[in-house]
């Protein structure tokens, strides 16, 4: 499995400085709700609140499967290191890791798979049907 997911240090981002194109989601909507933004929008900032939190997850997913969002889906907030083959494997393309997080440590845990037999929102079909 290639790195897709792109990691920013928390200092890079100001927080609450979204850009046009950004369209920042709290994680109680139903982003089913949104159809009509996520056609202008070129980034999704989806929030977890603390790291135990994973309703954005379910998020990521539905954007990428349900909704065919192919923008940047970006994790914000309590994001650790450890859940970043999650955030990847449900859909999102960039994390904003919190202080004290190593960015290089992240790189090396996404690259320590090679594959998954379940199928997710990157390679929807389980690896015996590919």
């Amino acid at each position: 499995m290639q790195n897709t997911i792109k990691l920013i240090a928390a200092p890079a981002i100001k927080q609450g400085s979204a850009g046009p194109n950004v369209l920042q989601i709290a994680n109680d909507v139903d982003v089913d709700s949104l159809r009509d933004q996520l056609a202008t929008a070129s980034t999704v900032e989806l929030h977890f609140p603390k790291f135990t939190d994973g309703r954005a997850y379910s998020q990521a997913a539905q954007l990428r499967r349900r909704l065919g969002f192919a923008g940047d889906i970006r994790a914000t907030g309590d994001v650790l290191i450890d859940q970043l083959v999650q955030m990847q494997r449900t859909g999102f393309s960039s994390a904003v890791l919190r202080d004290g997080q190593d960015a290089e440590h992240g790189e090396k845990l996404l690259a320590h798979y090679s594959g998954f037999y379940q199928g997710d929102a990157a390679q929807a079909a389980p690896r015996f049907a590919r």
